[in-house]
């Protein structure tokens, strides 16, 4: 029996175009494996924020902690709320991230809708807060974000404008789309402690690490885990707010032996840490398989079931 496929041809290439044209063209349908629409993280300079203060669709927020150094001076245009508006108690542990509603409620009132560009920045080594609330952008579905690389300090030694006026502005439209990518939970950390699938890295400072300082329930590190404090990414006492060359930071990478195949999960202290690195790994170095664990050390000591690793990381 002889199957002549020539008259076939014409309407299978039909079919096949018409399916990748349906899987290009629809809303919300993506190849497997690529996002329809990944979020942009980058830092900015001083300069471009400077330029860019006016525009219409640009958000700023000062999240310094203290609401009298933004009363002082700020940024044009900038909207004050302080990193620690993002974190309280959940009947269990203290200074854990908001539930998502609550994030997006607090986003709006900051005037940020669906649409906006957004630029966080604070001051010295309270990057890490302007990175947590990049972090829970990003958490909350919002796409395009930015840290003001250098803070507040680097804005203000640039000579650019600072102003003590408040701006006037709408409450923002802002639509929720939880993100459960960007993290991992205690039960996964539980797996992954088992089968050691994962590189734990803990931007800690070394005597949190070690156990040396006895601060928690339990004082160490999640066995297996890599030190590599959080300011060794940044150019240090000038400016803990300012990142060093992204060159720098790969060579410290490689020499810790933290690849991009590695599956990546930043664990800290209470999460706040953790975000500076997963936020320069992920969209500034492009490593693809990077999560926080947000409840980190506060959460995991207090689990008695859970191994505990002391002392200082050899290859520190």
């Amino acid at each position: 029996m002889q199957i002549r496929l020539g008259r076939w041809v014409p309407a299978v290439a039909t079919f096949l175009a018409s399916l990748l044209a349906v899987v290009i063209l629809i809303p919300g349908v993506s190849l497997p494996g690529r996002a329809a629409n990944p979020t942009s993280l980058e830092y900015v300079s001083p300069e471009w924020l400077s330029q860019h203060a006016n525009d219409a669709n640009l958000r700023i927020l000062d999240v310094r902690i203290n609401p009298l150094d933004y009363i002082q001076g700020h940024v044009p245009n900038a909207v004050h709320i302080a990193d620690g508006t993002f974190r309280g108690p959940n009947g269990r542990l203290p200074v854990q991230y908001w539930e998502l509603e609550k994030l997006g409620s607090l986003f709006a009132q900051s005037g940020v809708s669906d649409t906006s560009k957004v630029v966080v920045y604070s001051d010295g080594p309270n990057v890490l807060g302007a990175s947590m609330v990049a972090y829970l952008l990003e958490r909350s579905g919002h796409k395009d974000l930015a840290v003001l690389d250098g803070g507040f300090k680097g804005y203000q030694g640039a000579g650019l404008p600072v102003t003590r006026e408040f701006p006037q502005y709408a409450a923002g439209n802002f639509t929720v789309k939880d993100d459960p990518s960007v993290r991992v939970t205690l039960d996964q950390v539980r797996q992954y402690v088992r089968d050691q699938s994962v590189k734990f890295i803990d931007p800690r400072p070394s005597a949190l690490f070690s156990g040396e300082q006895d601060v928690f329930i339990r004082n160490g590190h999640i066995p297996g885990a890599k030190n590599i404090p959080w300011p060794s990414f940044t150019v240090g006492d000038d400016n803990p707010h300012q990142l060093k060359p992204l060159s720098e930071i790969q060579a410290l990478l490689d020499r810790r032996g933290i690849s991009k195949n590695d599956d990546i999960v930043v664990t800290c202290s209470t999460g706040r840490e953790a975000s500076l690195q997963y936020g320069v790994l992920k969209h500034l170095l492009g490593y693809p398989n990077v999560r926080v664990y947000e409840g980190s050390w506060t959460e995991y000591s207090a689990q008695l079931d859970l191994p505990v690793e002391t002392g200082v990381d050899p290859d520190l």
